[in-house]
């Protein structure tokens, strides 16, 4: 059975930090939580990921990330791991995949990974071992109306059913919200571009 893997990171962010780009000196995308599903070629889920993990450079979580996410700093004390854990799990999850974004978080992703070796630190697995693919522009040209939203309003925006729980903003949430949008694009015809499956 052929699967992929879809997607999705919540990373630390501050008022404006979009609009910047993350340019403030010390603004940094560190990665606070990882989701993934990993679908077979029907779109049915095999396997989920998650990880939360304890951002280095920024330990402190800023009230404008924990609104947004949902994600609290007593929650990421508590439950996170070490980013070269999460990072090399996550790899692992991916291995012999195409890894499927909605967005650049492969960029985002990869700053995390150089960050990791940059402190010494190892990783157990290989970003160069799966295939990360930015299907975004592919979507929003089947379904113009997903070109303004985030991944995980994609349902709401095609009409399907929400994901069972969860909220926006959280990575496993919008990873089945991207899953529904591709379900439903694929469903109605279109076929994932060559080589994701």
């Amino acid at each position: 059975m052929s699967t992929f893997v879809v997607f999705d990171l919540e990373f630390t962010s501050w008022p404006g930090a979009l609009e910047r780009d993350w340019g403030e000196p010390g603004q940094l995308r560190e990665i606070v939580q990882i989701g993934a599903l990993r679908l077979s070629e029907d779109f049915t889920v095999v396997e989920e990921f998650e990880a939360l993990l304890r951002p280095v450079v920024n330990p402190h979580l800023s009230a404008y990330f924990t609104e947004l996410t949902g994600i609290d700093q007593e929650t990421v004390d508590r439950e996170g791991i070490a980013p070269a854990e999460a990072l090399g799990d996550f790899l692992e999850f991916c291995e012999g995949q195409t890894v499927l974004s909605y967005g650049n978080d492969m960029v985002v992703l990869g700053e995390n990974v150089g960050w990791v070796r940059a402190r010494g630190e190892d990783l157990k697995s290989s970003y160069l071992d799966a295939a990360f693919v930015n299907i975004r522009p592919w979507l929003n040209a089947l379904a113009p109306t997903t070109a303004t939203v985030n991944v995980g309003r994609l349902w709401r925006v095609l009409d399907l059913p929400g994901p069972a729980s969860g909220q926006e903003h959280s990575a496993l949430f919008d990873c089945h919200s991207f899953a529904a949008a591709l379900r439903h694009v694929c469903a109605g015809g279109a076929r994932l571009p060559e080589g994701c499956l």
